[in-house]
């Protein structure tokens, strides 16, 4: 499914709002106030209407229509069940591996949106609702957008791209909880120890500080995901790439109807007919129907 112009200026604006919402601790000095702000999330939380704004702009703008609707829900609600499934514990979040195909088969437009409505879902599905949820959607958002913008969607296919993918999924892994780490951060300052967060210190100095908080605290969470991730991807790919693959061929989203005159009576006729079909009759298109 391919994005317009109006569709990728709203992908952009969206990941900008995302990356001020991730990082802007970090650029804050210790006198402007906002970096000891601890209801700073809930700010960002009040931004989720507007990222479901743009998501439904986007959606608009790349002309989806009820079956591409259909898709979104049925592969979010399946997202949405996966996510429990693991509960999160040690970091197996089964998701991740369905993000990352859907992603790569339907583009980087409906990935975002499928990536951000299943966290969501999850969000509501499992009681996780608070002032991480939007950024979890953008996080999410990301990763399928990310498999999305993969080289070769048309051309590269059988193993080489399942290993890519498989590939994509273990750094994507990483990252999303990387980036999340980023979101809590921030908020342990309270916590008096060489991995906290301290407002108005250069940055580099702040960099450092994460860098060893994440490997103190999430890396066992990350690597088990990453490698659930390669796992699933590895040995569902291949079968779940050629159901998405068919379902898309099936549902037909970029073949538009269009409408010619039959030659032997001057009906309108759908011009999907087979060639040589004589064009019903009036009557027996309605017994037909």
């Amino acid at each position: 499914m391919r994005l317009g112009r109006r569709s990728i200026a709203a992908l952009l604006l969206v990941s900008a709002v995302g990356v001020m919402a991730f990082g802007w601790p970090l650029l804050a000095s210790s006198a402007s106030g906002l970096a000891h702000s601890q209801d700073a999330p809930w700010l960002f939380a009040a931004l989720l209407p507007l990222l479901l704004a743009v998501v439904v702009a986007a959606i608009a703008d790349a002309g989806l229509d009820a079956k591409a609707i259909a898709m979104l829900g049925v592969l979010a609600a399946a997202g949405a069940a996966l996510r429990p499934l693991g509960a999160g514990t040690a970091g197996i979040e089964p998701m991740f591996f369905l993000m990352v195909l859907s992603g790569r088969v339907l583009g980087p437009g409906f990935g975002f949106v499928l990536g951000s409505v299943s966290m969501f879902a999850s969000a509501l599905l499992t009681g996780g609702v608070g002032p991480w949820m939007p950024f979890q959607m953008l996080a999410m958002g990301w990763v399928s957008m990310g498999a999305g913008l993969l080289p070769g969607p048309d051309r590269l296919r059988g193993a080489r791209e399942v290993l890519m993918l498989a590939g994509y999924g273990a750094v994507a892994s990483l990252l999303y909880g990387t980036v999340m780490n980023l979101q809590g951060w921030p908020y342990i300052g309270a916590l008096a120890s060489g991995v906290s967060f301290v407002p108005g210190d250069p940055l580099s100095e702040n960099l450092a500080r994460f860098v060893a908080y994440c490997l103190a605290t999430s890396l066992g969470w990350d690597v088990p995901r990453a490698v659930v991730t390669v796992t699933a991807t590895l040995a569902l790919g291949p079968t779940v790439l050629k159901a998405l693959r068919r379902a898309t061929r099936r549902a037909a989203f970029d073949a538009p109807v269009t409408f010619g005159e039959a030659e032997a009576c001057g009906e309108p006729v759908a011009c999907g007919e087979p060639p040589g079909r004589p064009a019903r009759a009036p009557a027996e298109r309605r017994r037909a129907v």
